[in-house]
């Protein structure tokens, strides 16, 4: 399709620019910003007005779970394309810990392949660190790269090793490769469903201290430090996390961090109605954390905003606290939270894309998240005053399960265009 987009408020924070344009799609291809269609007399040119509309690349969210294989009835790779792309997401990054955990070749060659034959967005596995996750051998690092893998994560298990989690910062390393932590001591956490704070001990649930994620940040900051390796901190939630990253930023280490919309917009407040759709690890934080989260974004400690989604089924949801699943749908909801952070001035529109768009992929080492000539014409299109209510049941995840039900926001993505083919519309 040869499309020129026009009239849109063109925002790539890749190259620098902001500004009303005319952008040109041809053969699934950026072929560059122009002052008036009609100088291209083509017959297979659709031209499409979007004035007063975003136009942004391809958001990225590194930090998703699609569930398949394995556990196909809470998501699948094509559920989660078409939710993706819905909320306005051209690539996606898929954590490991499916059924089988995707620690080896197979595994990851089959992700790829589901998500060729749905042909939505671009999907990109992150590997296990070590086998079956269980944190005492190293998988094979270079054979998983070679399948296709962008990154090594044990994402919801702790490497509590720290012996391992050496190695393994060494050999990815080695290959250009980030690894993924999830930091948590199991120790500290065992046992634990929510923060720990005066709202655990009012409502009497076991509470997680802050420190289970500090702890184990320092560690893997310290190791990175040590063998000068790259460390990308997920889902972080503490405000002394925050602090542990900025100051490693600061002497130079290379460290980066991402964040969930949960974690800057709900507090542990909101486990007071023992809704279980807010459980989530880590916990949802006191109010404290999420500032300092707010903070983080603001002025550049936390690199990425990524999603954490993580769709459940009802069946996995509806029990009692203590033993309902933990994670929240997240995928259709995430540009709409995170515009949040322009209307409260938090962040400006250009560096909330930019956590979205070309940070991510400078982690994960895509070549995505750029609208420069010649570029694949990945892009979503942002109408910043329309306004939504959240409704699960139209979600095109298979998870429903999110805390913000019937929250009213305002900003959407209303075209997603992968490769130059419409993926998602809403206008």
């Amino acid at each position: 399709m040869n499309l020129l987009l026009k009239g849109g408020r063109v925002i790539d924070p890749s190259t620098g620019v902001d500004q009303v344009q005319n952008l040109l799609i041809k053969n699934g291809k950026i072929a560059g910003r122009v002052e008036d269609g009609r100088a291209f007399n083509d017959p297979d040119l659709s031209v499409l007005d979007i004035s007063g509309k975003i136009v942004v690349p391809g958001l990225i969210d590194m930090h998703t779970h699609l569930r398949e294989p394995g556990n196909e009835y809470k998501e699948t790779i094509a559920s989660g394309s078409e939710a993706a792309a819905a909320g306005g997401f051209t690539s996606i990054a898929c954590m490991p810990n499916t059924n089988p955990v995707n620690d080896n070749r197979s595994t990851t060659e089959f992700i790829l392949k589901r998500a060729a034959e749905c042909g939505l967005v671009n999907v990109y596995p992150i590997a296990a660190i070590s086998l079956k996750s269980e944190g005492a051998l190293l998988s094979e690092f270079w054979d998983l790269k070679e399948a296709g893998a962008v990154g090594f994560s044990d994402d919801g298990k702790p490497v509590m090793n720290s012996a391992l989690m050496r190695r393994a910062l060494e050999y990815a390393s080695s290959l250009d490769m980030p690894i993924i932590s999830h930091c948590e001591d199991i120790n500290l956490s065992a046992g634990g469903v929510m923060h720990e704070g005066a709202v655990s001990a009012e409502i009497g649930l076991v509470g997680i201290p802050a420190a289970a994620e500090e702890i184990m940040v320092a560690r893997d900051i310290l190791l990175a430090e040590y063998t000068g390796a790259p460390i990308h901190i997920a889902h972080v939630s503490t405000a002394g996390s925050v602090r542990l990253i900025r100051e490693a930023k600061a002497r130079g280490i290379r460290v980066t961090a991402e964040t969930a919309p949960h974690y800057f917009m709900l507090t542990d407040e909101a486990l007071r109605t023992f809704d279980t759709f807010t459980k989530v690890y880590p916990p949802l934080r006191g109010a404290r954390d999420r500032d300092a989260i707010r903070e983080g974004l603001s002025d550049g400690t936390i690199d990425t905003i990524a999603s954490d989604h993580a769709p459940h089924a009802r069946t996995d949801k509806e029990l009692e606290f203590d033993y309902a699943a933990t994670g929240i749908t997240g995928l259709e909801t995430s540009l709409s939270l995170s515009l949040s952070l322009v209307q409260e001035e938090i962040l400006t529109l250009p560096e909330l894309i930019q956590k979205m768009t070309i940070n991510p992929a400078r982690i994960i080492h895509i070549p995505k998240g750029t609208l420069g000539d010649g570029a694949d014409a990945d892009i979503t299109v942002i109408d910043p005053e329309k306004e939504w209510i959240v409704d699960p049941a139209t979600f095109r995840s298979r998870g429903k399960n999110t805390p913000f039900q019937g929250r009213h926001l305002r900003g959407k993505a209303i075209l997603t265009i992968g490769g130059g083919e419409i993926r998602y519309r809403d206008i």
